[in-house]
């Protein structure tokens, strides 16, 4: 793919795009936001939209996109060895001051690699000179654990965006690039791997990082912003019909979850709660009714804000449709439901995570089968026709009842829906989700060990033998294999990085990475880490402390949960002294 064939394939993009603004050229600090995947899944992305808008904000900052070519294009790419081009002036990548990669999920760890490779850079941050730009890493990812990706980045940003970008800006705008890093190592959010050591016993267990420097912080805690009061929320500002979502209106109105499921990293890290201003939230979704019908609230627990109710009366108002993730069934009301239902959603999706009562107390989802099947008729009697299921196998103290409890849920739910559906004349669906568990850092589970694929494949195969056959019922349940390998991008440490390496070249067999890179990724995946003097993700604070996990952990496995503070409440003491 030429020079000229980049430069049409983006123009063709530019000229599909609505709202938002066009960089200015020139300026003193020229940034590429680079996301590891294509065009039509990072439109979709919350965090590209806000962090491309952050970087435009500041004074003499000009941002630009660049995003992983669709599969035919990366081929042609890769064949005719022309440089990748930014999205927005079609400038090569590598002439940018800074390279920024806002990265949300593991599998796209490989997307990194391919695209400093089109971009001509070395892909080891050890072998880029100041002829290079900076790369630096954010996203989802850097909460939980960037080591991983250590060997590549030249600085890793841990935390919200709005609290990281100004602070990157100063520093890189007014030093060299060992300046600028040395500076960014002494502050809140800024993790630059160089300046670390790491030692392994003799055993491969990791030791504690160790500063190189004196200034350089022992480890890193998050940076976040204290109040959302004063501040936009992260939404949709660029509009184009070539997205995952299409021309919708995102955007985030509550941040954190005080609910503290035992498996969910999302829950520890954004603490705390915080409602982003209903009359921002409002303003923003007026300004975005020329270029979208519906509005998408995303939030790990929607209901948790305030105004939720008015925020929905006055987006269909607006002319909006209006859909919410996942919805905690504990917070959902009727006039929620109604809510939804008049702005024409027709689906809800809710995580009971386990069939049974027993096992939900285990991972602290404090709601009962009882209280899931009220909240279900409630649903479906408002006329929502479908409803999305959330599971997971493989969790501590798991049994074969625990599998047949959640073929017995699906059932009861089913039935509930087909009473309701008969009234209408057209059945819905039930779509049921499974997924085995992958212990996450940053969780009450991360010293434990993943259970063994020949487990976790005999109990994906008894719950599909389980949910075979049941009428308007779609099960979709995800591979031990699938799970092993982002368990191994999850737990793993600095080692890990060849294997990557390796899967980037051979286009994603992550078995034949391991053998090449001769790294046993078992030894990650399967062992306990309950003794071991430090974790790889410890050098980042993401603010709570171990022995909240621990003692979590510990009231796991005796089934007792931890019940989350009122609304408005504060959570229990998490933070490091």
């Amino acid at each position: 793919m030429s020079f000229w064939q980049q430069r049409e394939a983006a123009q063709r993009q530019l000229d599909l795009e609505r709202g938002g603004g066009r960089p200015s050229v020139g300026d003193r600090l020229r940034v590429v936001l680079a996301f590891p995947n294509t065009y039509h899944v990072g439109m979709s992305n919350l965090g590209v939209q806000t962090v491309h808008h952050l970087f435009n904000c500041e004074p003499g900052v000009a941002c630009e996109r660049v995003f992983l070519p669709p599969k035919q294009e990366l081929r042609a790419l890769q064949t005719s060895r022309a440089p990748l081009l930014s999205l927005d002036t079609q400038m090569p990548v590598s002439d940018f001051d800074v390279v920024a990669f806002t990265v949300s999920f593991e599998w796209d760890y490989v997307n990194i690699l391919t695209m400093l490779r089109l971009a001509g850079m070395p892909i080891y941050a050890s072998e880029r000179t100041d002829r290079h730009p900076l790369v630096v890493l954010g996203g989802a990812v850097t909460f939980l654990n960037p080591e991983p990706l250590a060997p590549f980045v030249d600085v890793v940003s841990v935390g919200e965006g709005e609290a990281l970008v100004a602070p990157l800006v100063s520093a890189v705008a007014a030093m060299d690039r060992r300046d600028a890093l040395r500076q960014l190592a002494t502050q809140p959010g800024f993790y630059v791997p160089s300046l670390y050591g790491v030692r392994y016993r003799d055993d491969g267990v990791a030791e504690p990082h160790e500063a190189l420097e004196p200034a350089v912080q022992p480890f890193v805690p998050k940076a976040a912003v204290k109040t959302i009061d004063e501040i936009d929320p992260p939404c949709t500002r660029i509009f184009t019909p070539h997205t995952e979502f299409g021309s919708r209106f995102l955007v985030e109105i509550v941040r954190g979850c005080a609910k503290l499921c035992r498996f969910c990293w999302a829950g520890y890290n954004y603490l705390p709660v915080r409602a982003f201003a209903t009359e921002r939230i409002l303003s923003l979704a007026e300004q975005a009714k020329p270029y979208a019908g519906r509005a998408g609230l995303v939030s790990i627990a929607a209901c948790d804000h305030p105004d939720i109710e008015e925020i929905l009366e006055r987006l269909l108002a607006l002319g909006y449709t209006v859909s919410l993730a996942s919805l905690r069934l504990d917070d959902l009301t009727p006039q929620i439901v109604e809510l939804l239902y008049r702005s024409g959603e027709r689906t809800v999706t809710i995580a009971p995570e386990a069939g049974s009562d027993r096992l939900r107390q285990v991972v602290n989802k404090v709601i009962s089968n009882e209280q899931i099947l009220e909240k279900a008729e409630l649903i479906f009697s408002t006329g929502v026709e479908n409803l999305k299921l959330y599971f997971m196998v493989g969790l501590p103290t798991e049994t074969d009842a625990d599998l047949v409890a959640i073929r017995d849920l699906v059932v009861r739910l089913r039935d509930a829906m087909l009473t309701h559906a008969r009234r209408r004349g057209r059945p819905g669906r039930i779509i049921a989700s499974v997924n085995p568990l992958v212990p996450k850092p940053g969780t009450s589970y991360q010293w434990m060990p993943m259970t063994a694929p020949a487990i976790v494949a005999a109990r994906t195969k008894r719950l599909r033998e389980l949910l075979a056959g049941l009428d308007h019922v779609h099960a979709s349940i995800k591979s031990e294999r699938h799970a092993f390998y982002q368990a191994l991008l999850s737990l793993g440490d600095r080692r890990v990085a060849p294997v990557i390496d390796a899967a980037s070249l051979n286009g994603g067999d992550w078995r034949r990475a391991a053998e090449t890179a001769d790294v046993d990724p078992e030894f990650w995946v399967f062992r306990d880490r309950s003794l071991d003097p430090a974790l790889p993700w410890d050098i980042i604070d993401g603010g709570a402390k171990d022995a909240f996990f621990r003692s979590e952990f510990d009231k796991s496995l005796r089934g007792e949960p931890t019940l989350p503070p009122a609304r408005g409440g504060t959570p229990p003491p998490l933070v490091r002294g």
